[in-house]
């Protein structure tokens, strides 16, 4: 019998499992601009995802022992709060959501430690298709143009897939940032989809009719353009900036005139530019709350729990510093200011260094700041988003902190300091692989 040469099977390929994180990492973020009920489906699906990448390897660093900690303090003192209740079911379903999110915040920030440039794409551009297909969705809704309009709006307003048009509005600040950095620094001819992109969702901020939201729109874009221009030392690139700037300007007052030539859209925007409306300055109206809720977490340290706030005085606290003590007590309530100046003082820095993510964090940074400022006027401690953003600044500044990165950014000023002081030495550099930021 002869023998025959055999040849081996190439072995079976799998899916890699950076792929597959990666995508689960996508599906995340899209969900998150889908939010009718609570806990919202990216909320669970969270739990299942979070789950089993803890089971394969989830890596916690010691950079973010400060965000686990501060929010996990946050979430005890809500828990505490329910000590002042009666009634218990919609207060759990609350702090579940809070749970959820905090979990969300902390999973992010692990996870882009690991391929940092790659996830932080992955989770921009998911976010951008999210807005965009929330406005668009938003956007007919408000016009009628498709059926079950009423799902897409409130009070007359576009509110997207999500429960509230003051929560739509702001979730679409982030994508219009990035899109518009994308705009000012690339070429008009690279431009065109993000131009068409941009245009869509400065149409769903416009319809949400969320003053929150265009305040936040404006110091935000004012804060990235900012920063765009601090850290171009190219002036040809400055000057091109301020062409687009000046474009941008004028096209973005061509549709305000368009749109406000509109008699509904007109009379809507009549009512919502005045900067102090009837329910905030009426009695017990959103700045008398403010300050009858000054005085009440004075006199309960555990807080007055979710939803009691509002039963009590006819509204919501409309302040997030406020609800951060009315609900989640004093521990919650200070864990969330030490939070805010601590990522404040971790973050800041960032903006500057030259990194394959930095476009994107100057646009994270810049919204982070705007969202801080809105604070003042608002409820915004069940927004997937912002939780989203304290994960990607701590996962940023985890990734700066890293051992590798460190040994390697302390290698590259041992070499500059040794190249000044022997500037005759000849060195001869061959093609050298760092290792992916962890």
């Amino acid at each position: 019998m002869s023998s025959r040469a055999t040849t081996a099977l190439p072995a079976p390929q799998g899916i890699p499992t950076r792929v597959i994180g990666n995508a689960a990492i996508a599906v995340l973020v899209f969900l998150s601009g889908f939010v009718m009920v609570e806990p919202a489906p990216s909320d669970l699906l969270l739990c299942v995802v979070a789950i089993m990448w803890a089971s394969c390897g989830l890596t916690f660093t010691r950079s973010m022992l400060p965000l686990i900690v501060l929010l996990a303090l946050y979430c005890a003192g809500g828990l505490l709060s329910f000590t002042q209740l009666q009634a218990f079911q919609k207060p759990i379903t609350y702090m579940a959501t809070t749970i959820f999110l905090a979990i969300s915040s902390i999973f992010f920030c692990a996870v882009v430690q690991t391929d940092t440039a790659r996830r932080m794409r992955v989770i921009e551009k998911s976010y951008v298709l999210a807005a965009v297909l929330c406005s668009i969705a938003g956007i007919l809704g408000y016009f009628g143009a498709i059926p079950h309009a009423d799902l897409f709006t409130l009070y007359e307003r576009a509110k997207g897939a999500f429960k509230d048009p003051n929560v739509f509005g702001p979730f679409v600040v982030l994508p219009l940032v990035v899109l518009a950095r994308a705009i000012l620094t690339q070429p008009i001819h690279r431009s065109g989809w993000a131009i068409l992109a941009s245009v869509i969702l400065f149409l769903g901020l416009f319809l949400s009719f969320s003053r929150a939201a265009w305040g936040l729109a404006v110091l935000a874009m004012l804060i990235m353009t900012l920063l765009v221009f601090a850290t171009e030392p190219r002036s040809s690139k400055r000057l091109r900036m301020l062409a687009a700037l000046v474009a941008a300007i004028m096209a973005v007052a061509f549709l305000l005139a368009i749109a406000i030539s509109i008699p509904a859209v007109q009379e809507l925007v009549v009512q919502r530019v005045k900067l102090v409306q009837d329910y905030d300055a009426s009695r017990l109206g959103r700045f008398e709350r403010h300050i009858i809720g000054f005085f009440l977490i004075q006199e309960h340290p555990f807080g007055v729990g979710p939803f009691q706030f509002g039963l009590s005085l006819g509204e919501d606290e409309h302040n997030m510093w406020l609800k951060g003590f009315t609900v989640y007590g004093w521990l919650g309530g200070f864990s969330y200011i030490a939070l805010v100046i601590w990522t404040l003082v971790i973050a800041t820095p960032l903006v500057v260094r030259k990194r394959p993510w930095t476009p994107f964090l100057q646009c994270v940074y810049a919204v982070y700041v705007g969202h801080l400022m809105i604070h003042n006027v608002i409820d915004n401690d069940h927004w997937r988003h912002l939780f989203l953003i304290y994960g990607l600044l701590w996962g940023a500044y985890a990734v700066e902190r890293s051992p590798v990165r460190y040994r390697i950014r302390r290698g590259t000023d041992a070499l500059s300091s040794s190249l000044v002081k022997s500037p005759s030495s000849r060195l001869v550099f061959g093609p050298v692989a760092l290792p992916r930021a962890h």
